[in-house]
């Protein structure tokens, strides 16, 4: 992995994983255990609140696990002077949180590859409608808000704020390839907060104001609405059926989940290879010339010279025991929300966790036998390809052990680290303020749009 940008700051920036590297080591050891256990108690009560939704004018607001344990992480962090010691997570912590969250996203890209394998004939069914409205989905983000970005004043942040609308597999890419206490990871993390907090209601506003134009095919905004997010699919796709015709509903509905199903699997591979390298590239076009109409001026040269400063170099791999304990934070947080949440016995979920990490410790090892090999690239072939139906003896056996364990699982013992990570860097986004809420929102009109435009070229 490349490490994030430093503006030469005064002091050496020691990586992520390092943060308690110089500490006594029964100090680094009982710190460690510290965060492990407060982590998954922050789990535990996250899953224990469960989903909570609630109607705010035409749409409805859901709020996930995964969202209560980013925001409880985040709270305890910033709080810790006031925390007890017995349970507190300091700064030194906070940072190596950050290390685990990038080892620990390992195991999310081995259920997504999973996933996008026993997938593959559904997505095979699709027609070609679907498979190119998907450029819509990819691109339509930075299409629209990559400018508006960076007419803010808004710098690197850009990039992870607009690359993808900012889901769970957005923040695996970003988190893998430069570290979620880069300024990219503050960007794609600010962008799932408010897709998360005001993604439905804006979303279920946009497309009920489209759709009444009578300008599109409902086929188009129905494909157009599967961004890869069920709450806001459920939101567009409501908002779109509520002006169209009764008996509509049950196509537009087929049409929207098969898109929904799309983005979110074969997504994950057009961000990866496309959107986000093309979203890199751009800024450094763009950058030079819009940054200059921005008027923050000498604020931005103040506040890139503040990230430079918190920002946390993520440059080198964890030491295996690290990682290992990443794993064991992350999989046992899987097991106790697969288990409060969707009822599954933890024994059913811990034959699915173990395979599930024997996949992610075989790509470990030849990983640092070839330490230039892409770790999300091989991870995520290795796991796509061992899901296929049939094509392994064992390939059957393993999509039945592994589909027990809930993908939005995963989602909440990562966010719960994603959010200690970040606590730390809380100036930044008090900087950020309004301007990455409009480039967030911005960003999802620009998927929505982007592919309704591309799936009305073959209606």
């Amino acid at each position: 992995m490349t490490s994030a940008a430093s503006a030469n700051p005064p002091h050496p920036v020691q990586p992520a994983h390092s943060a308690l590297a110089d500490a006594a080591p029964a100090a680094r050891a009982s710190g460690k255990l510290k965060l492990a256990l407060v982590t998954l108690a922050i789990v535990a009560a996250a899953e224990l609140i469960g989903p909570v939704q609630f109607s705010v004018g035409p749409g409805k607001v859901a709020l996930l696990p995964m969202l209560w344990a980013l925001l409880i992480a985040a709270v305890w962090g910033i709080a810790h002077r006031r925390v007890p010691g017995v349970v507190r997570v300091a700064t030194a912590e906070q940072s190596f949180a950050g290390g685990l969250l990038n080892a620990g996203l390992l195991l999310f890209i081995v259920k997504l590859g999973l996933t996008v394998g026993a997938a593959l004939p559904q997505i095979k069914q699709a027609g070609w409608a679907l498979l190119f409205q998907e450029f819509g989905h990819a691109l339509g983000t930075l299409a629209l808000g990559l400018p508006l970005a960076l007419l803010l004043g808004i710098k690197r942040e850009a990039v992870g704020a607009t690359f993808s609308v900012g889901r769970e597999g957005n923040l695996v890419i970003i988190g893998e390839k430069y570290g979620m206490a880069s300024p990219e990871g503050r960007g794609v993390l600010a962008e799932y907060i408010t897709g998360t907090v005001l993604g439905a209601l804006f979303i279920a506003v946009l497309a009920g104001f489209i759709a009444s134009l009578h300008i599109f095919d409902p086929r188009s905004l129905a494909m157009g609405a599967g961004v890869g997010s069920g709450s806001l699919m459920a939101a567009a796709l409501g908002a779109i059926a509520a002006q169209q015709p009764a008996d509509m509903l049950p196509q537009l509905t087929a049409i929207a989940a098969a898109s929904n199903l799309l983005t979110t699997v074969a997504g994950f591979y057009f961000t990866l290879f496309l959107s986000l390298p093309l979203c890199s590239w751009l800024y450094g076009k763009l950058e030079p010339v819009l940054g200059r109409i921005s008027k923050r001026g000498a604020q931005d040269a103040a506040d890139t010279a503040a990230m430079s400063q918190v920002s946390v170099a993520h440059g080198g791999a964890l030491p295996l025991r690290d990682t290992l304990i990443a794993w064991a934070v992350v999989g046992c947080g899987v097991l106790i929300g697969n288990s409060l949440t969707y009822k599954v016995p933890v024994l059913v979920s811990l034959e699915g966790m173990a395979a599930v990490v024997l996949i992610a410790l075989v790509v470990e090892g030849i990983k640092r036998l070839a330490p230039r090999l892409p770790m999300v690239l091989v991870l995520s072939v290795v796991a796509t390809v061992v899901g296929i139906p049939g094509l392994f003896p064992f390939s059957d056996a393993l999509i039945g052990i592994t589909s027990k364990l809930n993908f939005l699982a995963f989602t909440t013992p990562v966010l719960a680290l994603a959010g200690f990570s970040v606590a730390k860097d809380l100036p930044v986004f008090r900087q950020l303020g309004w301007r990455i809420v409009v480039v967030s929102l911005t960003a999802t009109a620009g998927t929505f749009l982007g592919a309704t435009l591309i799936a009305e070229f073959f209606h």
